[in-house]
């Protein structure tokens, strides 16, 4: 039985349960199978804070299984080599995902090429050249690339980035600082968005451009890795480009036009977050549904209590009500539209309650809720990074404010 009244395209049905089948096949065993290197962090981190050889090694695997199994680019252009699905399927699979999977099992975000890791629209305009050489390895799984945006004075306001591409004989030269740029310490590829009109930058009439850089070109550097939450080690990096060399076959898209598609990547992003909280919350929710009808206290079942079951039903109604905005949001944006509200009000909404599920999750289990062995402190974790990641909750809440100030109210 579902809870959603809509009825799916047959298409993108078939593929939800498909991807539940793929997820416990290839990603589940995977955990259970070397769970002695994945489930302890210094076996999983090397010392600079990236992930072992063997543990990579695990991740392009699953990359691989998921593109041969058709899961890993079907939201991909079909102009680039993908089945060209669209939101609504990027939003159901994705939310489909993590729902099966829950906590502790981190491979769960290779099972579909993540906009910022993988092939995706943002690569929609590149050269043939790139087609050619670069294009294949990012379908296959076997490479992957980094979304080189966010910089130390540049978060959510992207417009702010510092980082220069100036002209030279061959093409340009980036010299700038990256931050929080998410699988940079293993990525093959960045896209490095860079200001190459600084006058039209500062007016805020574009200027900035994106570019497709080896992560080993000279002067290229991983300079650390961000390590959060106390964790050994991380997917996130601080990088360095001191006078990388970029010939006209790098540049994505047009010149000077690059901020479109960092928009589009940062669309994307709110998409994959928002079915990301409404999985997570649901998979918390019900392992604490569970647990409350077993685990007995002065003569009762904890679901006698109203203390403790009312707020695991007020999580519910409101992950059904994100799980709703995010499937509007999604055929919005397939039928065209900007969606610009919709998405904002879908992404902030979402994260912010699904880690509320995931905290009441917590205390509904008493100690044992904050454990490693139940993996809740794990995603609450995650989820409380995605209320920042890909425009923080204030920044979406100032977004939505000024639709409706400029007569954008259809609610």
């Amino acid at each position: 039985m579902s809870g959603i009244a809509l009825e799916l395209p047959a298409e993108i049905a078939a593929i939800r349960e498909a991807i539940e089948v793929f997820v416990r096949r290839e990603i589940l065993t995977r955990h259970e199978r070397h769970a002695a290197l994945l489930d302890d962090p210094r076996r999983r981190y090397a010392a600079d804070g990236r992930y072992a050889p063997e543990v990579y090694a695990i991740i392009r695997e699953v990359r691989m299984a998921a593109a041969e199994a058709g899961f890993f680019n079907l939201c991909v252009p079909p102009s680039l080599g993908g089945s060209g699905l669209g939101y609504l399927a990027y939003f159901t699979a994705w939310q489909a995902v993590y729902h099966t999977c829950g906590a502790r099992h981190f491979l769960a975000p290779y099972a579909i090429g993540h906009w910022a890791f993988a092939a995706s629209a943002v690569l929609e305009h590149v050269t043939d050249e790139v087609r050619t050489r670069i294009l294949p390895g990012l379908l296959s799984g076997e490479k992957s690339l980094c979304f080189g945006l966010s910089e130390p004075g540049a978060g959510s306001d992207a417009s702010m980035i510092k980082t220069r591409a100036v002209a030279s004989d061959e093409g340009w030269r980036i010299t700038g600082r990256k931050l929080w740029t998410s699988n940079s310490p293993h990525a093959d590829y960045c896209i490095v968005f860079a200001v190459t009109d600084p006058t039209a930058a500062n007016a805020r009439k574009g200027g900035i451009s994106a570019f497709l850089v080896p992560t080993d070109a000279p002067g290229f550097h991983l300079e650390s890795v961000v390590r959060l939450f106390g964790h050994v080690g991380g997917d996130e990096g601080a990088l360095v480009l001191e006078e990388v060399a970029v010939t006209p076959a790098q540049l994505v898209g047009q010149l000077h036009q690059g901020f479109g598609a960092a928009l589009l990547g940062v669309s994307l992003g709110r998409v994959y977050n928002a079915a990301r909280a409404v999985g997570l919350g649901r998979w918390a929710i019900e392992r604490a549904l569970l647990y409350v009808q077993q685990r007995e206290a002065f003569g009762h079942v904890l679901a006698d209590y109203q203390g403790i079951t009312f707020p695991l039903a007020e999580s519910a109604m409101q992950l059904h009500a994100a799980h709703l905005m995010g499937i509007n949001a999604a055929q919005l944006l397939d039928r065209g539209d900007r969606a610009i509200k919709e998405l904002s009000m879908a992404k902030c909404y979402a994260v912010e309650v699904g880690l509320q599920a995931v905290d009441r999750a917590m205390q509904a289990h008493g100690g044992m809720g904050l454990t490693n062995e139940l993996g809740l402190a794990e995603i609450w974790q995650v989820l409380r990074i995605i209320n920042i990641a890909d425009g923080t909750n204030e920044i979406l809440r100032r977004t939505i404010l000024q639709r409706l100030l400029k007569g954008d109210t259809d609610l």
